[in-house]
């Protein structure tokens, strides 16, 4: 198993966890499975998404396998070849790790959220698909706001 390891040095905080190494994380953020991460890929140029705010986006949901390239495991889900997901932020229409993790974007932003399973289906699982006390892996991108 690969190791993890935290850095803080002057505020920021980088967090190495097999292949995902950013210093663009949010400064909330730890080890896996602990708390909700938000990387920033892409940021976005566009109107900023707040909670109330309908949210259009694209995703696709992942299993996180720390030996797996950037800990993307099995892929589970894709709004690939679909029209975007439409949601209301803050409603509790969706796990918590996305109400959580899409504010802040930017309309054309595109982020990675590494979401433990207490914010996302927990003890229970989903589906037969993933499976209980999973942490997950979004990568979302946030195309339009209503």
């Amino acid at each position: 198993m690969k190791s993890r390891l935290l850095v803080a040095a002057f505020g920021l905080s980088v967090l190495l966890t097999g292949n995902i190494a950013t210093a663009q994380m949010q400064s909330d953020t730890a080890t896996v499975g602990s708390k909700l991460q938000k990387i920033d890929v892409k940021t976005g140029t566009g109107q900023e998404i707040a909670a109330g705010n309908n949210a259009l986006v694209h995703y696709t949901g992942w299993l996180h396998d720390p030996l797996a390239a950037k800990e993307h495991g099995t892929q589970f889900d894709s709004s690939s070849g679909r029209p975007p997901f439409s949601f209301t932020v803050g409603a509790g229409k969706v796990i918590k790790g996305w109400d959580q993790g899409v504010v802040g974007m930017k309309v054309g932003g595109k982020r990675t959220l590494i979401i433990p399973p207490e914010l996302a289906y927990g003890a229970r699982g989903a589906g037969g698909v993933i499976p209980p006390n999973a942490t997950l892996i979004f990568d979302v991108e946030l195309v339009g706001i209503r």
